[in-house]
């Protein structure tokens, strides 16, 4: 029996789900809430973040998700540049609808005072690279023949669920600390490497009667106890409102004076997204891409004042 290329993709997509939810419990609480209603949970995208540095047997930068993402059917939608955050990033689509876009940003790490560069690179420069020699060939095979054997497949899917995690070596405390006064994002990605940055919900799909748009869907969250993003991105009718909970704490092993201990610090936010239409060649369609401003401030969710 074969699997597709498309059912592998699924189900990637839907572990890395079920590992986010455990670790972002607000994203769950919204999953119960939607579902108690008859509504839909359906996924706008997924964002990841990474290091444009020498990352050791691992590509660097973008390029260590989007190999991936082109075996399973993605392709490069739109470039998006943040200078003031020394940040590049890239979204992909897949070429059938339902499925989720992806946000891949990149941190310009050679833009970076010449200390914080050297932090960032003594810690990730001797990474290994943790798919198999095998999943490598069947990701090959994927994209070439599009379908895998079915147990090739789950080998393949469990190899590269357990690749959105923490590559490199665990951090020096003092590192982290010091690198999150110059950039919140660098400090993130040094503790949590390839992990999900953020799933987001699509509120055009969710099919909720009481909560109709983005704003009614943010005040029902808050009113069950959910910590919120203080303002919504984006005027109502636009082409694009977004707004998140609160990032989660959890502890992360750093290396302290006496070995390794854990720190408190932020993983990740569950955001929600509710697209409007624009007009292209005389047709109303819905738009599909992202807006730098509202990026911009979405990427500090992961800032805390404690840290």
């Amino acid at each position: 029996m074969k699997r597709k290329a498309n059912e592998i993709t699924r189900e990637l997509l839907e572990r890395l789900w079920l590992q986010y939810i455990k670790r972002v419990s607000y994203a769950d609480k919204y999953r119960e809430m939607v579902l108690q209603r008859g509504g839909k949970v359906v996924t706008d995208h997924i964002a990841l973040r990474t290091f444009n540095t020498h990352t050791g047997e691992q590509p660097e930068g973008i390029r260590a998700i989007k190999h991936i993402l082109t075996c399973l059917g993605y392709q490069l939608a739109a470039k998006y540049k943040f200078e003031k955050k020394r940040l590049n990033a890239i979204h992909f689509e897949h070429r059938e609808d339902h499925f989720p876009k992806i946000f891949v940003s990149q941190l310009e790490v050679s833009e970076l005072p010449d200390w914080a560069q050297k932090v960032i690179n003594k810690t990730v420069k001797d990474t290994p690279y943790i798919l198999s020699n095998s999943s490598i060939e069947l990701l090959a095979t994927l994209r070439n023949d599009g379908e895998l054997p079915k147990e090739a497949a789950e080998l393949l899917i469990a190899d590269l669920t357990q690749y959105f995690r923490r590559p490199w070596k665990i951090p020096q405390k003092e590192d982290v600390i010091k690198l999150n006064d110059v950039s919140q994002y660098a400090a993130w990605v040094l503790l949590h490497g390839n992990s999900v940055n953020h799933f987001t919900a699509y509120i055009n799909e969710q099919n909720v009667a009481e909560w109709p748009d983005l704003e009614t869907t943010c005040r029902a969250l808050a009113a069950a106890g959910v910590p919120m993003k203080e303002h919504i991105e984006g005027e109502k009718g636009s082409k694009l409102q977004q707004s998140a909970t609160q990032a989660v704490k959890e502890g992360v092993e750093v290396r302290g004076e006496y070995g390794v201990e854990k720190i408190l610090w932020t993983y990740a936010y569950y955001e929600l997204a509710q697209r409007g239409f624009i007009e292209e060649n005389g047709q109303k369609k819905l738009f599909r891409g992202f807006l730098g401003e509202q990026a911009i401030h979405l990427f500090d969710m992961t800032k805390t004042r404690d840290n």
